[in-house]
């Protein structure tokens, strides 16, 4: 008898309906979504900026919340899921798991399509197209079916989507920075004619090279955020978005509400 796949369980963070899992679990999860040809499945990878984001921008919510998969793509969700009393089993990074599908596709022969990053110079072609070439490089075998910069107007979204549905695609990454990419599939997902799509952010300039991920010890203790804001100072701003938003949780949860 054919065992039946258990859908992970959902935990309610500020709104936010994160999938619990590992990321093991995650990838199993992607494998699936992948599988199945029936509709357009969509993984999003929300920190805790993002879901904070949801929290000022109501509209937000059915924007995330329609996504397939949800995983908690930073620390501050996964301490948020504690402080809640609704503990997530771990950090899943969108960048990891998206490299884990660029091996799965070069195995089984799925194209990947990536929209995003900057556009090309005088002295380099596109940031999308730089990480194609590292991926192939990195993993035989893998097609990429195209790639495509992150600039466009609203005018273009029916010519990107029948570039990627030409391109017989049947993996999307989408590379736009959040909330833009989540909007973006939100609103073009029923033109779109590929398996997966994926909100992936900067895991474009990660796979090109032209931005280095923080080095494993800073991985490994949760302060990846840290070696970003050494890097980025100028992302101040937007790192004061995690104190924010893990003070709100206090609050949130002293006041007695559920999620």
């Amino acid at each position: 008898m054919k065992q039946r796949n258990v859908m992970p369980q959902k935990i309610n963070i500020r709104g936010v309906y994160f999938d619990n899992v590992t990321k093991d679990e995650a990838f199993e999860r992607v494998k699936e979504l992948i599988r199945d040809d029936s509709k357009v499945s969509v993984m999003y990878t929300p920190n805790s900026e993002i879901v904070q984001c949801c929290i000022d921008d109501e509209s937000m919510y059915s924007v995330i919340n329609s996504a397939d998969l949800i995983i908690p793509d930073g620390i501050g969700v996964v301490y948020a899921s504690k402080i809640l009393g609704t503990p997530l089993k771990q950090k899943v990074a969108g960048v990891e798991t998206a490299d884990l599908i660029a091996e799965y596709a070069s195995k089984t022969g799925d194209g990947i399509f990536i929209f995003g990053g900057g556009k090309a110079t005088s002295e380099r072609p596109c940031v999308a197209r730089l990480a194609a070439d590292k991926l192939c490089e990195k993993y035989p075998g893998l097609v990429i079916s195209g790639v495509r910069d992150g600039y466009f107007s609203d005018a273009d979204n029916q010519s990107i989507a029948d570039e990627i549905n030409a391109s017989g695609a049947k993996i999307l990454f989408v590379c736009l920075g959040a909330p833009k990419q989540e909007k973006w599939i939100y609103d073009n997902r029923d033109k779109l004619k590929v398996s997966f799509a994926a909100g992936l952010g900067g895991s474009v300039d990660v796979f090109a090279g032209t931005v280095k991920r923080a080095p494993d010890f800073f991985v490994k203790t949760n302060l990846e955020w840290f070696y970003r804001l050494i890097k980025q100072p100028t992302r101040a701003g937007r790192m004061m978005n995690l104190p924010r938003f893990l003070f709100g949780t206090v609050i949130h949860k002293n006041r007695g509400h559920e999620g």
